[in-house]
């Protein structure tokens, strides 16, 4: 297992134990299996009779890591108020308030999912220029 996947590994995540599935190479929740298998007494396992072994699995998640997004601080600055107040009142009934200052700070990296959110969100507002986010990393997408 790659070292950055390892480090980032969350224990309770939930693990296939069939390392004979076609997709088992690339498959987050059969990488996470030895390495928790060694380290946790307790393993969320998913039921190895809802697995399909090969590309059609639901369970399948791609250990490629992908483009998170940190902060958007500076797109208040591209903003007439009305069209902040508009994107900020969106998102905050999406994430929530604190949930979406942490996210704007960069505290919080947005999945690409959530950046299709704010993105929409900018949409919403009237804002048809392309904005950047603060920061980008490279991460494993444990969850979405």
């Amino acid at each position: 297992m790659p070292k950055r996947t390892y480090t980032s590994l969350p224990t309770d995540y939930p693990v296939c134990k069939h390392a004979d599935c076609s997709m088992a190479a690339t498959c987050l929740h059969q990488l996470a299996y030895p390495t928790l298998l060694g380290t946790q007494t307790y393993l969320r396992l998913i039921n190895p009779r809802m697995c399909s072994k090969d590309e059609k699995c639901k369970f399948y998640r791609n250990s490629k890591p992908v483009t998170y997004a940190r902060g958007f601080t500076n797109f208040q600055k591209k903003m007439f108020p009305g069209q902040y107040q508009t994107f900020m009142t969106t998102l905050i009934g999406k994430f929530g308030r604190n949930a979406y200052f942490e996210r704007r700070r960069g505290e919080t990296a947005l999945s690409p999912k959530e950046q299709e959110i704010v993105l929409a969100a900018l949409r919403k507002a009237g804002i048809t220029e392309e904005m950047k986010f603060d920061a980008y990393e490279e991460n494993v997408n444990w969850y979405d």
